[in-house]
């Protein structure tokens, strides 16, 4: 079981089910909202309107502060960063404060966020935390396919809030790889908030792969294909189980196939602190601490040694913080390791590479041909020549 990281954030559940990540968190600042034509005065003659006006009166003042945390001008897309929470011009909030803020936000109308598709296996435990919990989305290729490679999915959302049924996180990805003969697995893990650092999570994500690997073959995937995906938080905790061999070996769990990180929120976690966005400062210092070491044990870069598993570090080229010069830094020392590895930059929003990978395109195809250079039944699987 995963050793609890001691946490400055404040005690209060981050296990939300709505507007978590790119899909369903990004509607939170997707769009400015809509001025409304003010209420008529209210009159003494109909005090049972007062209950429906003090709740549009409510609903208005929520628009209002999701408008103030919009961005500035252009330079941004409108889902920038999004799934971390907050906007580059806002103030900055604790997990705390912003699961708060998420809960608050996800009950008015206007944010309802949709689910993704069902699963075969919803909410399967690997782990006795509530949050240890993963759904399966099972191959859909003709009866008497071989095992299916399994693909492991870990939602971001800065280290504090997400979910594993959000759209953004599965749908594109089930609707692309399931029918070509894969299988997908999309993972909870604790939170800042239920006490968990990044480390601590890092050692969730490990317990989920070892899960996985052990009961691949009951599900009808191959446990010597699984693949490590995460997006934002969850690329950062995906690459850290595939640079640290303790992690792994400490969970019980092998060598993954191959790992793939979306935009991930850190990769050199001693270089991210001093340049990230002021309005996630808190809750980068929650999930990593406030000490030199302590960043170098939860870094990727800083973990990594030979024998990891290819990768590939997709990277946004509208992000200000140049997550792509983190990637290629970590290719580099890939490389002189005798790691396979490589950069994929995208001039892309955050949410959106992670929402739109699986729809057709160039994007998508990129990264199967790097997962089909890494094995040849996902080669074939996937169509590559």
């Amino acid at each position: 079981m995963p050793q609890p990281f001691t946490s400055r954030a404040a005690s209060g559940r981050a296990s939300l089910t709505a507007l978590l990540l790119a899909g369903g968190l990004c509607a939170l600042t997707a769009a400015p909202a809509v001025a409304q034509p003010a209420p008529a005065a209210s009159s003494p003659t109909a005090p049972a309107a007062a209950g429906p006006l003090r709740e549009r009166l409510k609903e208005r003042l929520e628009q209002r502060r999701t408008e103030r945390n919009a961005p500035e001008g252009d330079d941004e897309g409108p889902d920038e960063l999004s799934d971390l929470g907050g906007r580059s011009g806002g103030a900055a909030l604790s997990c705390a404060d912003w699961s708060k803020r998420v809960e608050r936000l996800s009950k008015l109308p206007r944010f309802k966020a949709a689910s993704g598709p069902k699963p075969d296996l919803a909410d399967v435990p690997y782990g006795p935390l509530e949050r240890e919990r993963l759904d399966v989305f099972r191959a859909k290729g003709p009866a008497g396919s071989p095992p299916a490679p399994v693909i492991v999915m870990v939602h971001g959302g800065g280290w504090c809030v997400g979910d594993k049924a959000m759209a953004g996180v599965t749908a594109n990805k089930v609707a692309r790889w399931t029918p070509k003969g894969l299988m997908l697995v999309s993972v909870n893990y604790p939170m800042v908030g239920d006490g968990y650092g990044a480390v601590g999570q890092a050692q969730a994500i490990a317990q989920a792969l070892a899960f996985v690997q052990k009961q691949a073959a009951a599900w009808g995937g191959d446990p010597s294909r699984v693949i490590l995906m995460g997006h934002s938080a969850g690329a950062h905790l995906v690459s850290l189980v595939n640079a640290e061999p303790d992690l792994r070996i400490a969970a019980g769990a092998q060598m993954p196939l191959a790992t793939v990180s979306i935009d991930a929120g850190a990769i050199d976690v001693v270089k991210q602190m001093p340049q990230v966005y002021p309005f996630l400062k808190l809750r980068y210092e929650e999930a990593f601490g406030t000490l030199e070491p302590q960043w170098m044990g939860a870094s990727p870069w800083h973990r990594l040694v030979k024998g990891a598993s290819p990768w590939l570090g997709i990277c946004s080229t509208t992000r200000k913080d140049d997550p792509c010069g983190q990637a290629r830094a970590y290719v580099e020392k890939s490389q002189g390791l005798g790691i396979n590895a490589r950069t994929l930059p995208q001039a892309k929003s955050h949410a959106a590479l992670n929402n739109e990978l699986g729809q057709p395109g160039a994007y998508t195809d990129s990264v199967e041909r790097f997962l089909a250079g890494t094995d040849h039944v996902v080669a074939r699987l996937l169509g590559a020549p």
